[in-house]
């Protein structure tokens, strides 16, 4: 049997911390063995210092783990990070500089042209960049992100068609309550409402979509040459976030070979056969009225992407509906997802 990995988590005690606690339980590879949050957090058994909002209980293998300070020194080699992004730039490069390898769902170093951004079905080669980081900035450890989980839907979808030449992107997102965190948004606000902005939100998708997609040139990442434009919009919905899109395409063909293209894109984490990879990242859904939050978010263990509706646009060429589960595929899921692509590398040996 094979000894897991002991892996630690910044901000354990938050939902995105949650998250990863619960994602990582009876993992083949990994085991927490350590957690860390705030100094009013600090030295309490996590039970205690956790109000645990996720399903079902909370995971007994952690309620006894006492909670340290978010500093490098007793914690593993390998950390997630779930930190809030007011103070995630300074702790996880402290952890960086002290050799921590930190798999961060942060949005504090995605943009940095020194980190990965990863999806490890679309940019796993990406991770060559991190040479380059520690040289750069003199680390032992290193830092590799996931992308924002609006941006995670996008992306998955777009991918399989990015062999036909993607110009041309417009996105518009009906986002899940739970990607506010807790308490989220205040009931009296969004019950029976859409709210048409999500701080920072269309920023993220718009430039992060470009760097995923972008190609790795042996000392940098060079952005996807297309327009992105999203709009962001927070609906009555708990988990799942749908992305309508419409895309121009250099290359024209049917709708049945862009189907085609969806249906049978794989990479590196189904060939590997990753523990957490959907064995179908993209999932088809001929249905007309799907996907939909409520029975499509959590198909392959909320790590699968679904898309349908593709049919042809008057605008641009093609356009489509996408959902993801927002806080596995496009959070704790996928940052353990890039884990498990680190270790396939031999990057936490």
């Amino acid at each position: 049997m094979q000894t897991k990995i002991p892996v630690g988590i910044l901000g354990g005690t938050g939902m995105v911390g949650q998250h990863f606690v619960r994602f990582l339980q009876n993992h083949p590879w990994f085991e927490i063995t350590w957690l860390g949050a705030s100094d009013r957090s600090s030295g309490k058994p996590y039970r205690e210092a956790t109000s645990w909002r996720l399903d079902g209980p909370m995971p007994a293998t952690v309620e006894s783990i006492v909670v340290d300070d978010c500093k490098p020194g007793r914690a593993p080699r390998l950390v997630f990070s779930a930190t809030d992004a007011s103070v995630a730039t300074e702790i996880e490069q402290a952890f960086a500089q002290a050799g921590h390898i930190v798999v961060s769902n942060s949005r504090n170093h995605r943009m940095e042209p020194d980190v990965p951004l990863l999806i490890p079905e679309i940019n796993p080669d990406h991770l060559k960049i991190i040479p380059l980081q520690q040289r750069r900035r003199g680390w032992k450890g290193q830092i590799a992100t996931n992308p924002n989980c609006s941006t995670m839907v996008l992306a998955m979808a777009l991918a399989p068609l990015k062999p036909f030449g993607i110009t041309k992107v417009i996105a518009t997102t009906m986002q899940a309550i739970s990607g506010a965190g807790y308490p989220g948004v205040a009931s009296m606000d969004i019950v029976g409402n859409v709210i048409p902005f999500v701080g920072g939100e269309e920023e993220k998708m718009e430039q992060e979509t470009q760097k995923i997609l972008g190609d790795f040139t042996g000392d940098a990442i060079r952005p996807l040459a297309a327009q992105v434009s999203a709009h962001c919009n927070r609906v009555p919905v708990v988990d799942g976030h749908t992305v309508a899109t419409s895309v121009a395409l250099e290359r024209k063909t049917s709708i049945e070979e862009l189907i085609e293209a969806m249906e049978k894109f794989r990479s590196v984490p189904q060939e590997r056969k990753l523990p957490s990879a959907p064995p179908r990242p993209v999932i088809y859904m001929q249905d007309k009225d799907r996907p939909q939050p409520r029975r499509d978010a959590m198909r392959d263990q909320g790590m699968a992407t679904c898309v349908g509706r593709l049919r042809e646009c008057p605008v641009l060429d093609y356009k489509f509906v996408a959902l993801s589960h927002n806080t596995i595929r496009g959070a704790a899921g996928a940052a353990v997802l890039n884990a498990e692509l680190m270790y396939s590398e031999g990057l936490l040996d």
